[in-house]
């Protein structure tokens, strides 16, 4: 073996050494692989760089603006609520969740599935009396699993169907995968609804402990044309919220209050909740509510350029000791005030009323700029914008998701390739208005793109010194003599081995190689390895690193490393047999 493919393999080694016991990004880690490999001659620039250049790569950049323009106009949140329904049992609750879940998932990037699914599972599972620990990893896994059904539905078969492209001049179709994708959704399926109340841990869900937070008063009204008008107070979401509780209702002057949960809304119903600042964020991404105040509908600004915002009032602030009628707030700082909070607790009383001290902590309502234009005034201790507190524009959501159906009807009848169809939805979410051009560019996820374009570097190196040839003739050598079966089931295993130790994509860009350079000596068709590579970097069931939607409920089910291995072992062996056994049946050696 030359010392090339040598060093290679050391690379490989260092880089799944370090990803495996060290914090240190992923993105770095492989970065600074390809520039070792690039200074050190073993690949040319073209070679080391020809991860950016890549057809998945560049899809997947795209698909972010998508599945943002999805996002922004509440698209996703719109089906949710309308899919997961009020179910009577856990194991409907869980079957409701997953088949909506395994279906968007199919269509568009599954890390902002779930990230979306997150807050709206939590808010149904309160209200069902289900922990919410029940449902969130089965959320994970079935967008992971969903996302196997379709070449967009996950990164990793963008990133393999690339590299066929690239090396191979093989384009698989959108929805050729799922022959075997749909089979292992529903096995997976029928596990999780069968298994997960037995295997996962009852530990409740995050809700906060209002006692502990500053606490704001929020009111909101009942849009007259919105979908709320005739629901009750538990049918709306509005019964237990993650961040705050709705404490009374103004009906045209008279006050109800300890709100029932079979109450029925009517329009206009003015609801005042107590909570947290993100209780606010929470109930504007609730459709059919609207800002009480009209401070707030006054606001010069579009519906995009809003955020939430948390003050600090200083010892200059000019209106100490006025009223908030007498400062004229959102005149001078174009923000509208939504709550007072003074020493952790809401100031009571009617909000035109409040009169203003220091330290006093204010709940705005403001433009995306507020936060740096009065970070450094001395009007203001601190300034504090709320993550994700955009309210989203449900008007919009029918826009985006026809835009989502067309650009998957584009891309399976053959009209267009899947890039070319990406590139002209991302365009349509924009020029629509779905999603700005700043948020367009801020929804593409820099580091994720880095990480599976560093990784081709790594790929092409195992090819072109040799390395992945080595490797192939070791693993023939240590188990002997393999059928075409055995050997795409020990591709299959060692992809998934190296999916939990090692991101998705980067797992499926290095078992790219050694799986082409084991199917050519043993002189059978490349595509069922392929194939395989593709679902078997997905598969991440068993630990909460080696896929990102794992790690996203990690924290808001409360969950410990063990569930992981507990629950996602046996579904690990599920989707590996289905996989491995369907894959030949359809791509045949």
């Amino acid at each position: 073996m030359a010392w090339e493919a040598v060093v290679t393999l050391l690379t490989l080694a260092a880089v799944l050494g370090t990803l495996m016991i060290t914090r240190v990004s992923a993105d770095l880690v492989l970065m600074a692989a390809m520039a070792f490999l690039l200074i050190i001659g073993i690949l040319d620039p073209a070679q080391a760089l020809a991860g950016f250049a890549n057809p998945g790569v560049i899809t997947i950049a795209t698909l972010y603006v998508v599945a943002a323009g999805l996002k922004e106009t509440g698209a996703v949140q719109w089906i949710a609520r309308s899919l997961l329904g009020h179910p009577k049992t856990e194991r409907g609750a869980q079957f409701r969740m997953l088949a909506p879940t395994g279906i968007l998932s199919s269509f568009m990037n599954n890390t902002a599935v779930v990230a979306m699914f997150i807050p709206a599972i939590q808010d149904w599972a309160q209200r069902l009396n289900i922990p919410a620990s029940r449902l969130l990893l089965p959320l994970s896994y079935a967008a992971i699993l969903g996302g196997t059904c379709t070449l967009i539905g996950t990164s990793t078969n963008l990133v393999v169907d690339g590299l066929l492209q690239t090396r191979l001049g093989i384009n698989l179709g959108l929805f050729e995968l799922a022959w075997v994708g749909i089979p292992s959704l529903i096995a997976g399926g029928i596990y999780l609804v069968l298994f997960s109340s037995r295997l996962l841990p009852d530990r409740g869900g995050m809700a906060e402990e209002l006692e502990a937070v500053r606490e704001y008063g929020v009111e909101v009204e009942v849009d007259p044309a919105g979908p709320l008008v005739g629901q009750t107070v538990a049918q709306a979401g509005l019964r237990a919220l993650n961040y705050g509780y709705l404490m009374e209702i103004d009906r045209g002057g008279r006050l109800i209050t300890a709100v029932e949960p079979d109450r029925m809304l009517q329009p206009n119903d003015k609801l005042y909740f107590v909570g947290a600042p993100e209780c606010a964020s929470e109930l504007r991404r609730i459709r059919g509510l609207q800002a009480a105040e009209s401070s707030i509908q006054k606001l010069d600004l579009a519906n995009h350029q809003r955020c939430l915002v948390e003050v600090v009032l200083g010892q200059e602030f000019p209106a100490l000791g006025k009223t908030v009628r007498a400062s004229k707030f959102r005149t001078r700082f174009n923000a509208a005030i939504l709550s007072v909070s003074r020493e952790g607790r809401r100031v009571p009383g009617k909000l035109g009323d409040i009169t203003f001290r220091m330290g006093d902590t204010l709940l705005l309502e403001a433009s995306q700029q507020f936060v740096e234009q009065y970070r450094f005034r001395r009007d203001f201790l601190l300034v504090s914008a709320l993550n994700d507190s955009t309210p989203p524009d449900f008007r919009k959501a029918p826009r985006a998701l026809g835009i989502l159906l067309l650009m998957v009807l584009a891309s399976a009848s053959g009209l267009l390739q899947i890039m070319e169809a990406a590139f002209l939805a991302a365009g349509a979410m924009i020029v629509s208005g779905c999603i700005t051009a700043s948020r367009a560019r801020r929804s593409v996820d820099l580091p994720v793109l880095v990480v599976i374009a560093a990784s081709f570097a790594l790929g092409n190196a195992m090819t072109v010194t040799g390395a992945a040839e080595w490797v192939a003739s070791g693993l023939l050598g240590l188990f002997g003599p393999l059928t075409p079966w055995l050997a795409l089931a020990l591709i299959y295993v060692l992809t998934t081995l190296f999916t939990e130790m090692i991101t998705n994509n980067a797992a499926a860009v290095l078992m790219f190689p050694i799986a082409l350079a084991l199917s050519e000596q043993l002189g059978v068709s490349f595509l069922p390895f392929a194939v395989a590579v593709m679902f078997a970097a997905s598969a991440s069931f068993m630990t909460p690193l080696g896929y990102q939607t794992n790690l996203m409920v990690y924290g808001p089910g409360r969950y410990r490393f063990t569930d992981y291995i507990r629950i996602g072992a046996p579904l690990s062996l599920i989707v590996a047999c289905v996989a491995v056994g369907l894959i030949p049946l359809v791509w045949s050696f």
